[in-house]
This record gives C-alpha cells, sequence and structure tokens, in this order.
C-alpha cells in the first residue's frame, strides 16, 4: 500500500520559520542585522546572568552559533530549539512565537510572517528546567 502525502497550503512553511529564526538567533546573540526586520526579545535565565565572569557571554556566543539542526532535536524543522556545552555546563536555548499584538498571550497564527510574529529567545541553564 502506497500512501501520498497532499500538501497542506494552510500549514507554515518550516524552512521560511526557520531562516526567519535564524536570523533572529544572530541578530539577538551576535549582532549580526537579518535581511528583512525580525521583532523579538531575547531572555536571559537569573542563573546565567548570577554565572561566573564571563559565562552568560559564552553562553549567548554559543547560541548565536548554534547550527546542529537534526531530526531528533528539531523534528518541526523550525530551528527552535538547541542546547549548547559552555564549561562543562549544558545551556539550552528556545525560541517562542507569539502574535506581535497580543502581550505574549498567543501563538503566533501566521509563524512564517515577520510582520505579524513577535519571537521570544530564552536561555537557561538545563538544570534549571
Amino acid at each position: 500500500m502506497s500512501m501520498t502525502v497532499q500538501p497542506q497550503p494552510n500549514r507554515p512553511d518550516p524552512t521560511v520559520i526557520a531562516a526567519q529564526n535564524d536570523a533572529f538567533r544572530k541578530l539577538a546573540c551576535l549582532g549580526v542585522p537579518p535581511e528583512q526586520p525580525i521583532q523579538g526579545r531575547m531572555h536571559v535565565a537569573r542563573s546565567l546572568i548570577e554565572a561566573d565572569d564571563g559565562f552568560m557571554a559564552e553562553a549567548v556566543k554559543a547560541t548565536g552559533a548554534f547550527d546542529t539542526f537534526r531530526p531528533e532535536n528539531d523534528p518541526e524543522g523550525w530551528h527552535d530549539f538547541g542546547a549548547v556545552e559552555i564549561w562543562g555546563e549544558t545551556v539550552f536555548w528556545k525560541i517562542d512565537l507569539y502574535e506581535a499584538d497580543s502581550d505574549f498571550r498567543y501563538g503566533a497564527e501566521t509563524p512564517d510572517n515577520p510582520a505579524t510574529t513577535m519571537r521570544v529567545l530564552t536561555i537557561m541553564l538545563a538544570r534549571d528546567w
């Protein structure tokens, strides 16, 4: 028996979302300007802020440089989660997508539209999860 997968026209394009998430992460963490405006903000957990001198800067830099996406850690293909190792400590990062005018109460209806989507990048120690 064979099945044909039909395209889903209302489903956002994961490659577009991944490119936007990567561009936002590089802007927030490395200061690399995106080709088009992308709305968002970055939150760093208190444990990273209170960590040893330079740890937070290394965690933010590693988050911005992360590019090891595989089906196991990126099943949707959105490039919205990763884990990096800094000085023997695991650091998680996650990007959540919200409706731009919802005060972070509602998920993005069209997450591949940067004009209506607000990204929130959170960086935290894995042990705080």
